[in-house]
């Protein structure tokens, strides 16, 4: 999962972008780049790490141009190092630089036919640069020496046809302003905003309306399924559908993890959708364990905190903060190698005991992937002294990898698949375990946006929308994106440099 941001402006946007992406460092902490353009010219400043430690004031003060783009990255497709970071640029034609959320599922197909058909050479195994590739490759077969906005929805809408998969995509194109575009399903999120000033309008684009309110933008509404938009350096603005065919299909997890609950999605607030998590999770609760013996309700911060209130509301007992969370820690879920998830679990929760002493716990969760996390928690209770510890997840149980851009590629990664209720609890060590039902996880964000008839929902379902995801691609995903691997790529890659992008200045900068 990563985060994106676009915004076209009336003077420099480095600040905004800077801020944009703090707002979205949630969604990715393995990297974090920002590109802007002026007169011409390209700036760039990427690297891994948090947003904070990427970007200097050195940096920002090259990073000058009313139009720029921005990324914060978790590795998902693709090998995880400094030169993976985003943008990714290329000169050919005009100059673009371009950034994505999500994960194509026919890039090995893609990839061989840019070098076969396009004569174009993909230097990472990411699939951003094929992305970027296409989209450039469509552009040049146009033949324009000054593009129009038809052009580059012309442009688009062959990227559609070419690439499969759940993608929501920012690109900066020199001289001429900013692109976003949207899968034909809407599975990775993009939403539109604006800013209104003395000087004009101001357009943004970005992954989460979070990032439209430490700026001061209003959220506009959301970029729609294979729609495309086209924001000219002076502001002009231009949209238009690029698919054939459509159909809202949202990754129903952003609502469970990623995004961040003051964020609205597709008319929906998470906030909301967690709220009503939490209320139906209650009422399985209060079905299946009529004469629980609960005396405490204790979420697991922060993304399961909204639902866990709810839970103890509903039920008439007591809800305590009973760990307290590291925030220097970044998410586990989101962290390469099952080795280094299990440290920082203990780095990152710590238990105040009297919340746990000689009490029935109730731990209330957003999900359970791996098991590793609740696993360790549950000891940590037990440790401080509960007396039970029962488990509770706002989720069903996700048994199979997801393809569209989450970090679950292995199917035995994740403590779900293959297994019973009954065994997972086992494995994990509680005294009772309990899961949200599929229908109750869909009612909750259904009830925000009534329009909305499905959510990509693979990981509990092992339905893929996209229809091109058999065994055999599975199998390969697994193969390469395993937690053995991916520990193996780290190390492949942990001696590379920054990449710091193209300066002003001459230095040895490099686009990496």
């Amino acid at each position: 999962m990563c985060g994106l941001v676009g915004i076209v402006g009336h003077a420099n946007v480095n600040l905004e972008l800077y801020d944009a992406l703090t707002m979205l460092q949630h969604r990715g902490q393995d990297a974090a780049g920002i590109m802007t353009c002026h007169n011409g010219r390209i700036a760039q400043q990427k690297a891994n790490g948090l947003v904070r430690d990427v970007f200097r004031s050195r940096h920002m003060q090259r990073l000058v141009g009313n139009v720029g783009i921005g990324h914060v990255r978790y590795p998902t497709a693709g090998s995880s190092g400094p030169a993976l970071a985003q943008p990714f640029y290329v000169n050919s034609p005009y100059g673009i630089g371009l950034a994505h959320n999500g994960n194509l599922t026919n890039t090995a197909e893609v990839a061989e036919m840019l070098y076969k058909s396009d004569l174009r050479h993909v230097n990472t195994d990411s699939d951003t640069e094929v992305l970027l590739n296409v989209f450039a490759h469509e552009l040049q077969k146009l033949g324009k020496l000054v593009p129009t906005a038809d052009d580059i929805f012309e442009a688009i809408k062959n990227v559609h046809k070419r690439v499969r998969g759940g993608y929501s995509v920012v690109a900066l194109v020199a001289n001429y302003g900013l692109v976003a575009f949207r899968d034909p399903h809407g599975i990775r999120p993009l939403v539109y905003g604006q800013l209104k000033s003395e000087h004009g309008v101001s357009h943004m684009v970005a992954s989460e309306s979070v990032a439209f309110n430490v700026n001061g933008y209003e959220l506009v509404r959301d970029v729609a399924p294979g729609e495309a938009l086209f924001i000219s350096d002076d502001g002009e603005f231009f949209a238009q559908q690029c698919a054939e065919e459509t159909k809202l299909t949202p990754c129903i997890f952003e609502h469970v993890y990623f995004a961040r609950p003051d964020s609205i999605m597709d008319g929906i607030s998470v906030y909301k959708s967690r709220l009503r998590q939490g209320e139906r999770l209650a009422a399985k609760i209060a079905r299946e364990r009529p004469d629980h013996d609960i005396h405490v309700v204790i979420p697991i911060p922060d993304s399961s905190r909204v639902a866990g209130q709810m839970v103890a509301q509903n039920l008439g007992v007591k809800f305590r903060e009973g760990l307290v969370k590291n925030r220097y820690i970044g998410r586990t879920f989101i962290m390469p190698g099952q080795q280094q998830r299990r440290k920082s679990v203990r780095q990152k929760l710590n238990a105040i005991e009297l919340e746990f002493t000689g009490k029935n716990v109730l731990l209330v969760d957003d999900s359970i992937v791996r098991g590793t996390t609740c696993q360790q928690i549950i000891q940590m209770a037990r440790d401080a002294g509960a007396n039970k510890v029962y488990f509770a997840s706002a989720s069903p149980a996700v048994k199979y990898p997801n393809v569209y851009g989450i970090d679950m590629p292995s199917a035995n990664e994740l403590i779900a698949h293959d297994r019973t209720e009954e065994e997972i609890c086992k494995e994990i060590g509680a005294d009772w375990l309990i899961y949200q039902e599929l229908d109750d996880l869909y009612a909750a964000s259904m009830d925000g946006n009534r329009e909305i008839s499905r959510f990509e929902d693979a990981v509990f379902t092992g339905d893929y929308i996209t229809g091109d995801v058999d065994q055999a691609y599975l199998d390969s995903l697994d193969a390469a994106r395993n937690d053995l691997n991916k520990s193996q790529q780290n190390i492949d890659s942990s001696d590379e440099n920054a990449v710091i992008g193209l300066h002003n200045e001459s230095d040895n900068s490099n686009f990496g």
